[in-house]
């Protein structure tokens, strides 16, 4: 619609096109200098904004609107910064706006250098324009691996960027969920972005005549909810590399908000996460030695100690994992299927209070689409994070009948790699309930991701993730049951007691 033509009446505002409405606007507002402006509209007992401009449109001159508040947003460039934080921007122009178009076997069209960040969150964006800009120096022909490594202090990789949620109403509106609540699959996405960005930092050798790694998700540690997450508070991810070894590195990543409740800087972490990844030659496909860490400060060498004991662990249960399933006791075997036999046998006489797993069940499938990618061309984990993060939420809300708070989600793995066109399949299923608390139901669910190919007749399992998830104590106080879960065969009962045995002694906020 074209601004200056007259819209329709509306009960809160509107347009004067009278000359001597449009002087007076100039002379008591200032003229639009902005590429998006928003106006907010009072409503009564909200804030909320009811209609977007472009300001191209009122160049020429500027209206006033009575109980109205503007705010403007520019396009930053978003380079690394001398102190490693990253700006974040809500709005972005693509990188050849106005020039001639790219023929599509050029060389730009690579993901490494098409505006990767384009199709995720403006804060992937920032931190994938930020890891583009490392490779800058690098030449169209370099072909030599790197051969000179180098120690470098945890402080050289520390990397962070802040959410501006107080004031930012497109940032803000992006993260918030239906019930105000912060949507933690896109942090979860964001916190991969992060780590990728964290760990290219530490292995860059600013040489460009040296071809670049290859890093990858490896593997993602527990991660739990010290507190809730807010929207209206302004947030801030930062991290970096604690742990390295020949080919593989930790980096510790950290979400803190402080708000009037709890000022205090010592209570404002929400979030500890630890990711792995794992470097491998981008020509030959295989392992590639990393830039030692050197730790400098008392701090920096416990993260390395705690880091250390955490890889050691990993190599125990990898050793010790089929030993294990193979030992499995089998009284607690037979006390799981035990009621799950009822189910099946005599379904009418079976608890009411409880449900088979395989009744729970929830499925997603999508075709990975090139602007799901990453910097490699390879479809993004974070993205994978998030998709799973979302069936996982949509599973207990219909299993519970109310919406689940996020707790935790467990160690996630990624056993292979996915590609654009591949097929993928998210199955999920809540695995078991821990109702001990009844003001506090435990929903454990498992989401675990598949590969098909039906070309090939054939199916990998890429990614398994577990989550847990809590019900509000409103929700419960109100008459809310939370049943019971038991499996049906065998095989459910063993995955049931392997999660079980996986937990470790480490309670979430409440």
């Amino acid at each position: 619609m074209n601004p200056l033509k007259r819209p329709l009446s509306h009960p809160f505002f509107r347009f004067n096109n009278s000359r001597s409405s449009m002087k007076n606007a100039c002379q008591t507002n200032q003229s639009f200098t902005s590429q998006n402006t928003i106006f907010n509209f009072k409503f009564p007992g909200s804030t909320m904004p009811v209609f977007t401009a472009n300001s191209s449109s009122f160049s020429r001159f500027n209206t006033h609107f009575p109980d109205s508040q503007i705010r403007t947003f520019c396009v930053e460039k978003t380079g690394v910064s001398a102190s490693n934080d990253i700006p974040v921007v809500s709005t972005v122009s693509g990188p050849n706006h106005g020039s001639r178009p790219i023929d599509a076997g050029s060389s730009m069209r690579k993901p490494i250098s098409l505006w990767p960040g384009m199709y995720h969150s403006p804060v992937t964006n920032a931190l994938w324009e930020a890891r583009s800009s490392m490779f800058e120096k690098i030449t169209d022909g370099a072909q030599v691996s790197q051969t000179e490594l180098v120690a470098k202090s945890p402080s050289k990789s520390k990397t962070s960027t802040a959410y501006k949620f107080s004031y930012d109403y497109i940032i803000r509106e992006q993260y918030r969920n239906p019930w105000d609540e912060m949507r933690m699959g896109k942090l979860l996405e964001d916190l991969d972005a992060l780590a990728g960005t964290i760990s290219y930092r530490h292995c860059r050798n600013d040489d460009g005549a040296t071809r670049p790694i290859l890093l990858v998700t490896a593997s993602v540690d527990r991660m739990v909810l010290k507190k809730p997450i807010h929207v209206d508070f302004d947030l801030k991810i930062s991290g970096a590399v604690t742990w390295v070894g020949r080919s593989s590195m930790e980096i510790q990543l950290e979400v803190t908000q402080s708000t009037p409740d709890s000022p205090d800087p010592s209570d404002s972490v929400a979030l500890v996460a630890n990711f792995t990844f794992v470097a491998r030659d981008s020509k030959t496909g295989k392992s590639a030695p990393l830039n030692q860490i050197l730790p400098e400060t008392e701090h920096e060498k416990l993260l390395w100690k705690e880091a250390e004991e955490r890889n050691k662990m990993r190599r125990q249960n990898r050793a010790s994992q089929k030993k294990d399933v193979d030992n499995r006791d089998e009284d607690r075997l037979n006390a799981l299927l035990a009621e799950g036999r009822v189910f099946c046998n005599m379904p009418a006489l079976a608890d009411r209070d409880s449900i088979l797993i395989r009744d729970t069940c929830h499925e997603n499938s999508l075709m990975c689409q090139p602007q799901q990618r990453n910097t490699h061309g390879r479809i993004f984990g974070g993205f994978l994070m998030r998709k799973a993060s979302e069936l996982a939420f949509s599973t207990a809300y219909a299993f519970a009948g109310a919406a689940p708070c996020f707790l935790e989600v467990d160690h996630v793995d990624f056993f292979k790699p996915v590609d654009v066109g591949n097929f993928l399949r998210f199955k999920s299923c809540v695995l078991y309930t821990e109702l001990e608390n009844p003001m506090k139901p435990m929903i454990n669910v498992e989401v675990v991701a598949h590969v098909t190919r039906p070309e090939l007749r054939c199916s990998e399992v890429s990614n398994k993730f577990y989550f847990t998830f809590t019900i509000r104590p409103e929700a419960m106080k109100k008459g809310l049951r939370i049943r019971n879960v038991v499996p049906a065969t065998e095989e459910e009962a063993r995955r049931v007691l392997e999660r079980m045995d996986a937990e470790r002694p480490q309670e979430p906020y409440i």
